[in-house]
């Protein structure tokens, strides 16, 4: 991903948080010459086998990128919050428009597992995770037979992670006055994720 030195974020524990807060990913791959993608969501473990932690994820056994995929490098990307940006904000002349987001490039080997115990595992850890927050967590039921049918319908897999690449690109280019009249600008408007851009942005401040 090209990234400007200014835009570059590098914390790692920045990125799993990016990672963990924007979950659902496009995972990338190759197969004869031709890319493929499938929008997934994806959980992190930080302290996994992985340089930089490992993605835990699963797909439709129906999908062919999990055969074309196992035992390659693959690119899981994690796009945050973006918002346009007018030059009208930064009241000055000779200004242009530009586009303010933050993204997470993740790369790795994809492995798939096998063990019945370790897929269930993933698919509960998955359930866990989104429903936490809901008003009444929908309980993933104990292994029967409509629970090993669905698992068979799927294939689990892994992506120990061995580089990350962040890019918070929030002004940071631009004067301070500038990036303070941008961030009234955005946080004037109903749109959640100029909000979101604009509270990053004074965090950077």
């Amino acid at each position: 991903m090209y990234t400007r030195a200014h835009f570059a974020e590098t914390d790692l524990g920045k990125l799993h948080d990016a990672i963990q807060a924007y979950s659902f990913a496009t995972l990338v791959s190759q197969h004869a010459g031709e890319l493929t993608a499938s929008h997934l969501p994806l959980l992190l473990k930080r302290d996994a086998e992985g340089e930089y932690g490992t993605l835990l994820g699963h797909m439709a056994k129906a999908n062919p990128q999990w055969q074309q995929a196992a035992g390659q490098d693959v690119l899981a990307i994690f796009s945050g919050p973006h918002a346009y940006i007018s030059p009208t904000w930064y009241e000055e002349e000779k200004t242009v428009p530009t586009w303010n987001y933050v993204a997470v490039h993740a790369y790795g080997r994809l492995e798939i597992i096998e063990n019945s115990r370790e897929k269930l595992d993933i698919l509960r850890q998955t359930v866990q995770v989104y429903e936490r927050n809901m008003p009444a967590p929908w309980p993933m039921p104990e292994p029967d037979e409509f629970v090993s049918r669905l698992a068979d319908q799927i294939v689990a897999f892994q992506i120990p992670l061995r580089r990350l690449e962040g890019k918070w690109k929030l002004n940071q280019n631009h004067s301070l006055a500038r990036r303070q009249r941008v961030i009234a600008a955005l946080n004037s408007r109903s749109e959640e994720a100029s909000r979101e851009i604009a509270g990053l942005m004074e965090e950077r401040l």
